[in-house]
Parts: structure tokens; C-alpha cells; sequence
């Protein structure tokens, strides 16, 4: 059974999470402005892995006993300077939701809440993989800041970029 104090901070989370997707959509309409698909394509499949880390943090507090209540979700900005600031941002988003993931967990191990600090080392280990690819994003734009043919050539490979759903419970 959930606390209500980690009942609340996971809705919060929720929402937060949401937010990412929404973020993650609005990037990726910008690049669709500029005619940028692989990077749209790349936002897109973000978008998708932060609703699903949502979902999962939904299904957790039910399977708990917890009960979700869901908010407005703030609009996300709708501009951006470059493509190299938008993934400026990413990082600098994906940093914040570290600090949240990371508040999550010393809360659960100040409410002696087991279970939840183990559901929260998968969150853990993934804003590690999303810092850095974000960041990997970072240095090779500014790399071919001057070097506009380059932007194609990642705009092709993050294309290739596809969301892949987990295994869900009951399925091999």
C-alpha cells in the first residue's frame, strides 16, 4: 500500500511525465516546420517512450492500491532558435527529470517504501540513457555548426530512430 505522500509525488509525477511527451511533441512539429523529418521522426518516438514511462508509473500506483488523479499538463514552448537549441533543451529537460526520478527515490526510502524505490531503479538507469543520448545530440550539432551538410546526414539517422513499446506483463 502506498503512503499518501508517495501516493501524491507519483501523480506528480504523472503529470511531469505527460508533460515530457507533450514537450516532445511540440519539438518535434518545430522540426517538422523545417522540414527536418528524421529529427521530428526522433521527437516523435520521444514522445512515445514518455507516455509509456507515464502509463507505467499509472499502472504502479493502481497495482498499489493508490488511486490517480490527473491534472492539467502545462503548454510547452512552441519555439526555438536551432535545431541545436531544441536539443539543448532536451538535455537540459531530461536533467530536471532526473532530479525528479531522483526525489522520488529518497522519498521512498524515507517512507520505507521498498517497493517502490525497486519500481523506481528502472527510471533510475533509463534518465542515464536519455541524458545521454540527448547530450550525444548536443555534440554532434554543435560539431557541425558550420557544416550544414552534416544536418542532413543526422537528420537521416535519427530518423531510423523507432519507438519500441516493452513487453507487457503476461507476454514472453
Amino acid at each position: 500500500m502506498l503512503s499518501k505522500k508517495m501516493e501524491k509525488a507519483l501523480n506528480e509525477q504523472v503529470n511531469a511525465e505527460m508533460y515530457s511527451a507533450y514537450l516532445y511533441l511540440s519539438m518535434e512539429s518545430y522540426f517538422q516546420s523545417l522540414n527536418l523529418k528524421g529529427f521530428a521522426k526522433w521527437m516523435r518516438a520521444q514522445s512515445q517512450e514518455e507516455m509509456m514511462h507515464a502509463m507505467k508509473i499509472y499502472d504502479f500506483v493502481n497495482e498499489r492500491g493508490g488511486r490517480i488523479l490527473l491534472k492539467p499538463v502545462d503548454g510547452p514552448p512552441t519555439k526555438w532558435d536551432s535545431p541545436l537549441a531544441v536539443f539543448e533543451a532536451v538535455l537540459a529537460h531530461e536533467q530536471k527529470v532526473t532530479g525528479l526520478i531522483n526525489k522520488l527515490v529518497d522519498l521512498s526510502i524515507q517512507e520505507k517504501d521498498h517497493a517502490t524505490n525497486s519500481f523506481l531503479q528502472w527510471f533510475v538507469n533509463e534518465q542515464v540513457e536519455e541524458e545521454s543520448s540527448a547530450d550525444d545530440n548536443v555534440q554532434q550539432l554543435k560539431m557541425m555548426e558550420k557544416a550544414s551538410g552534416g544536418m542532413f546526414m543526422l537528420d537521416r539517422e535519427l530518423g531510423r530512430r523507432v519507438f519500441t513499446p516493452p513487453a507487457t506483463k503476461g507476454e514472453a
